[in-house]
């Protein structure tokens, strides 16, 4: 699971269960839910706030340096948010000291658990200021979400809040952050440009052709028009002869996502029934030989994680049945399990 993460660098997880079938889907085998909560739980993959201010899952060892290209520019954008909620940098270092002294030497609090430490110590976390506290001190590398919280009968939902530090002490450090992040996006989404990589990652886009140019050596341009599209250096990555024809992929997958244009992926009629906003919703996807093909539905509500399924086809012969209940039924096993 950890190699997975290692390569995506960062997987959009804002919904917890779709970041996990993200990454299982990209493993080899069959693996399951617990399988990935596993891998939490030893602190090799976090969720944070990355990039976009979308909670993102990467590995544990890759957050500060992702952070220290993104983090103040997430901060900055929240600005007028903080200054609502009344977030200034006293309040935000009371509840810096009050979350140090909960979590110091612990396996991590749940965010209700979080939220009474800081109610008690005089922060408020009223409405949506718990929130808004959460994802500052998270940018900021205090807090990440570490381990998962148990849930009884039915997929957990949430993970204990951490001190990053204590969780993730062993960070890596390469040499050019801006050039590691852009060669990390092109080894596992390109071929794509500086333009989607400035839409990835949030950071504008003069710095995202820096980023390119900087990674320039460990790079290659495989088409020039309208601008270049990068992949990274060396051999091709060779296509396994048992790789899957056809896939369920989650809600904000990154396949789609990820691209200033979606309609390479996906026919520009059919992207209003998938996320048809940059922003905003993006539905499940059926993506059969590189082309998204479809949608699907699920619940992992308590007693209808078990249910089968839901597919909706663009086209009814984009697939075969067979290829789309067994790329469904690789689902239900990774849940269920």
């Amino acid at each position: 699971m950890l190699a997975a993460a290692e390569h995506m660098l960062a997987t959009q997880a804002q919904e917890f269960w779709g970041g996990r079938w993200a990454l299982a889907a990209r493993t080899r085998g069959e693996p399951t839910l617990r399988d990935v909560d596993a891998a939490f739980d030893r602190g090799e993959i976090i969720r944070a706030w990355t990039m976009r201010g979308t909670i993102h899952a990467l590995p544990a060892s890759d957050l500060a340096w992702v952070l220290s290209v993104t983090g103040e520019r997430q901060f900055r954008k929240a600005a007028a948010v903080h200054r609502a909620e009344a977030i200034d940098a006293d309040e935000l270092a009371r509840a810096e000291r009050l979350a140090r002294a909960a979590l110091r030497g612990g396996d991590g609090l749940a965010r209700k658990e979080m939220f009474a430490v800081w109610e008690a110590g005089g922060v408020s976390t009223r409405a949506q200021r718990g929130y808004h506290l959460l994802f500052a001190l998270s940018v900021r590398g205090i807090l990440c979400q570490g381990g998962v919280v148990p849930r009884e009968a039915g997929p957990t939902r949430e993970q204990f809040w951490v001190l990053a530090e204590e969780w993730a002490p062993d960070q890596a450090a390469p040499a050019d952050a801006l050039a590691e992040f852009f060669v990390r996006y092109i080894r596992s989404h390109g071929p794509a440009g500086a333009r989607d990589f400035a839409w990835w990652s949030g950071l504008p886009l003069g710095l995202a052709r820096k980023a390119a140019e900087a990674a320039s050596g460990r790079i290659d341009i495989v088409d020039d028009e309208p601008e270049p599209q990068y992949v990274v250096a060396g051999p091709a990555p060779r296509r396994s002869a048992s790789a899957h024809e056809v896939h369920a992929l989650p809600p904000f997958e990154e396949y789609y996502l990820s691209y200033v244009d979606r309609t390479v992926p996906c026919a520009p009629g059919f992207l209003a029934a998938i996320g048809p906003s940059m922003n905003g919703i993006v539905r499940p996807i059926l993506v059969a030989r590189g082309e998204a093909v479809g949608v699907w539905t699920h619940s992992v509500a308590v007693g209808r994680h078990a249910d089968d399924p839901i597919p909706e086809l663009f086209s009814p012969d984009a697939a075969t049945d067979a290829e789309i209940a067994a790329a469904l039924d690789r689902y239900k096993a990774f849940i269920t399990a």
